[in-house]
């Protein structure tokens, strides 16, 4: 294993910390017939279990070598998977150094671990080569990954050679792409304490779709002609979802971005405090093949908060252009994003220098730089009743809509006033009820 490894050239790069790193040099120790063999096994055991994490995590069944070489491919950012991402595995001088790492590649996945096993009385690469992982239930945490890793390495060792390998390999990244944005949705962003930030993958992110989002008709429409525009490469427009709480506007852009991920939409969230974050964000994001979304949640800024530059500028406005493949969706409940006083609209006023007429257009500035302005009003009393009755048939309760409609009127009455989200939560409690019933 350790020969095969040493001959790896563009997947050559690996971290010394890493599983396929730690397993060359212990199976070189092996072939060296230079190793305390307690020594060995431990080591050897600890690599395994490490294989065993990594499929915990991403929810790997079956041959989890397979799926932890599957899952090393997938993530591989380099020239020549990042250029496949972009373009696909066009012809050149490339391809041939290529070819022989995915002849290595293949070899790792067919290696004969039996001879091993013989010599140090183990069984631990036998056993994760038929694994059989518990699942109780549905995988919430990383099913998009564990899904394309599984799918994937079913096809890698369906290969007959190293071409149809190569193919295989290839094919997923032009469709998918390569690294973390290839394989999730969403993402945030963790500042670094050294300073710089990196992204983060979400991977429990709601499966929620537009049609779980009972009305809004005429707002879902505007949403989703913006985005096809977007994710087809046509201009497009940064997007403000205003309107009353629990109205779905945070539900639409998740559900926007399950709908369009595999058309290379893929979104991340920034929280307020992050703005001075933005370009480097964009700077790492800008020449991917993928459209993303930077959305902003309950977005809003009181008097003394600047933020809110720092966005502007990033909009429309700075030096440097926003990328084509970036647009910023935002949700927020005012209107107008900045709070106003009613000092703002004196423009009678002008101690010190200042001209309220000219804060009132700082701070309208910014809403205006969204293209596309959506607004989501809280239901009548007659759209929270269907509201309710619709999702509580999604739920299998089946009472009488007269008495969904009575106690869903009382339920709104003591929690918070008609909305979206407070129908969800009064059918969440219908079913919870119901369960305990049971």
């Amino acid at each position: 294993m350790y020969q095969e490894i040493s001959q790896l050239l563009m997947y050559g790069d690996l971290d010394k910390d890493s599983i396929l790193y730690q397993l060359g040099e212990l199976f070189a120790k092996f072939d060296s017939g230079e190793y305390h063999k307690m020594e060995l096994v431990r080591d050897i055991n600890t690599q395994v279990k490490h294989i065993l994490k990594v499929a915990t995590d991403y929810g790997f069944d079956d041959n989890l070598w397979h799926n932890y070489l599957t899952f090393f491919l997938m993530m591989s950012e380099n020239p020549f998977s990042m250029t496949c991402e972009k373009v696909g595995a066009s012809e050149g001088t490339v391809n041939e150094l290529v070819k022989n790492d995915f002849r290595i590649m293949k070899a790792l996945f067919d290696y004969d671990f039996a001879p091993i096993e013989r010599e140090l009385g183990i069984s631990c690469f036998s056993m994760i080569s038929d694994y059989k992982a518990i699942h109780k239930k549905e995988l919430m945490y990383n099913k998009n990954v564990s899904e394309k890793v599984r799918a994937l390495s079913k096809k890698l060792e369906q290969a007959k050679d190293e071409k149809e390998f190569f193919d295989a390999v290839t094919g997923f990244y032009k469709d998918y792409g390569v690294g973390m944005f290839g394989l999730n949705k969403a993402f945030r962003i963790d500042e670094l304490l050294q300073g710089g930030i990196r992204l983060r993958p979400i991977n429990n992110m709601d499966a929620v779709v537009l049609d779980d989002l009972v009305g809004y008709e005429l707002q879902k429409k505007k949403l989703v002609d913006n985005t096809e525009a977007f994710v087809n490469g046509k201009k497009a427009n940064n997007v403000l979802l205003f309107g009353d709480s629990g109205t779905g506007k945070s539900t639409s852009i998740k559900a926007i971005v399950n709908q369009y991920y595999d058309q290379g939409l893929r979104m991340i969230e920034i929280y307020k405090h992050q703005f001075k974050n933005l370009s480097s964000v964009i700077a790492q994001i800008k020449n991917r093949n993928y459209k993303f979304i930077i959305y902003m949640d309950d977005l809003s800024f009181e008097e003394h908060e600047i933020e809110y530059k720092f966005l502007k500028a990033v909009i429309e406005g700075g030096v440097e252009t926003k990328p084509d493949n970036i647009l910023i969706y935002a949700t927020s409940n005012r209107r107008h994003l900045i709070k106003e006083t009613w000092n703002d609209r004196n423009d009678q006023d002008n101690t010190n220098g200042r001209h309220h007429s000219d804060t009132v257009e700082e701070k309208l500035s910014l809403v205006n730089r969204f293209g596309v302005t959506i607004s989501y009003s809280k239901p009548t009393q007659k759209e929270y009743f269907d509201i309710v009755v619709n999702l509580a048939r999604r739920a299998g309760i089946t009472s009488p809509e007269e008495e969904l409609k009575a106690e869903a009127n009382k339920w709104e009455l003591s929690h918070g006033g008609i909305s979206g989200r407070c129908a969800q939560q009064f059918v969440n409690y219908l079913s919870g009820s119901r369960n305990e019933e049971k």
